[in-house]
């Protein structure tokens, strides 16, 4: 096999444990020796062994003058778990191909350095796109200290997310609502506005067949107006944050409800940048936002998003007074809307599933 195929064995170890390792990365080892994949190994949890420990603890003996192929810069530094660089260094290995730099200020290169200076030899840069992909919350927070902002919407055809009476149940199918559970046991939170709670009564769960992580439920409430009976309020399925105003009555709101968590702003209406930087310093790396067309008009408006992921079926709702995607104001020329790059388009069911990038993220 080639070194690119060794490496296409990391990064399908690496992508099996996406959304299970937060506020770690997912990252994959491989080791060869002789021609022979003699240890393989993933990370599967924050504070269990790092792929790389895996790997050499499998191939034992045999890590010596080994090749080892890994989907992200060992680490330098430690934390839970010693540094695998220098596990790496400790069993001779001869060669260390890596996918892509680490851009934790922890390592950062480090992990590389150590490894040339033991005169073990270092390639860099295998696959490293299919890398930066299964790492990109990981990487963008590590970035800019926010999470990586999802936006997700379920349409009909002509684009309409809801009837004029608010009603929503259901716009695409089984099979896209089960992939809509697969990406919220991804992401570390999902938001919506309280304005979609006080409509749906949602959970907010995962709920796939063979189970899976739920997210930090966050719910949008300027005035803290939320149904007193809402779910979220009373289930302990996850936990619930509320992002409020300034002005809003919290003290009453805490006493009656301690086990929720409130994020009281500075200012009377909430401004996502401020609530981004703060649920950053809260160690949120990605959020799944589901709100409504007002919530997610106010992502597109500001610019605060990385991704949209787009579900639609083939219905066609009519009638301009039925709900849309985004809300809020629309720009008066054509050449202000917000551009995208799409990524993908995949059938699902019967319905289509498009993602897409804000095209100054991919440029």
């Amino acid at each position: 096999m080639t070194k690119e195929n060794y490496m296409d064995i990391a990064l399908s170890l690496a992508e099996s444990t996406i959304g299970q390792t937060s506020p770690n990365p997912s990252v994959g080892a491989v080791i060869v020796k002789d021609g022979r994949i003699v240890g393989m190994g993933s990370h599967l949890q924050a504070g269990k062994a790092h792929a790389e420990v895996v790997a050499i603890n499998q191939a034992g003996e045999q890590a010596e003058g080994s090749d080892v192929y890994v989907t992200l810069e060992p680490c330098a530094h430690y934390g839970k778990t010693a540094p695998c660089a220098d596990l790496l260094v400790q069993h001779h290995v001869k060669k260390v191909y890596i996918a892509c730099v680490d851009p934790n200020p922890a390592v950062a290169g480090k992990g590389i350095e150590k490894l040339k200076q033991a005169g073990i030899e270092v390639e860099v840069g295998i696959r490293e796109a299919k890398a930066l992909e299964i790492n990109k919350h990981f990487f963008h927070y590590m970035t800019h200290k926010r999470p990586y902002v999802t936006l997700k919407a379920a349409m009909t055809l002509d684009g309409k997310t809801a009837t004029k009476t608010g009603d929503s149940k259901w716009i695409t199918s089984e099979e896209a609502r089960h992939d809509v559970h697969r990406e919220r046991s991804i992401h570390d939170a999902i938001m919506v506005g309280v304005n979609t709670v006080q409509q749906d009564n949602p959970q907010l769960t995962t709920r796939l067949p063979q189970g899976g992580l739920n997210p930090i439920r966050i719910i949008l409430d300027t005035q803290l107006s939320i149904n007193r009976e809402s779910n979220l309020l009373h289930d302990d399925q996850a936990p619930t944050w509320i992002v409020c105003g300034s002005k809003a009555n919290t003290n009453a709101f805490q006493r009656e409800f301690p086990h929720i968590k409130l994020l009281k702003q500075l200012t009377p209406n909430v401004q996502l940048a401020a609530m981004l930087d703060q649920l950053g310093e809260m160690g949120i790396q990605s959020l799944y936002v589901e709100g409504g067309s007002t919530l997610q008009g106010s992502f597109v408006a500001d610019k605060l998003f990385q991704s949209c992921h787009w579900y639609i079926a083939p219905k066609l709702l009519g009638g301009a007074d039925a709900y849309t995607t985004v809300g809020g104001s629309s720009p008066e020329k054509m050449l202000d809307a917000a551009q995208l790059s799409i990524d993908s388009v995949e059938q699902i069911g019967s319905d289509i599933k498009v993602i897409a990038y804000p095209k100054q993220e991919v440029e």
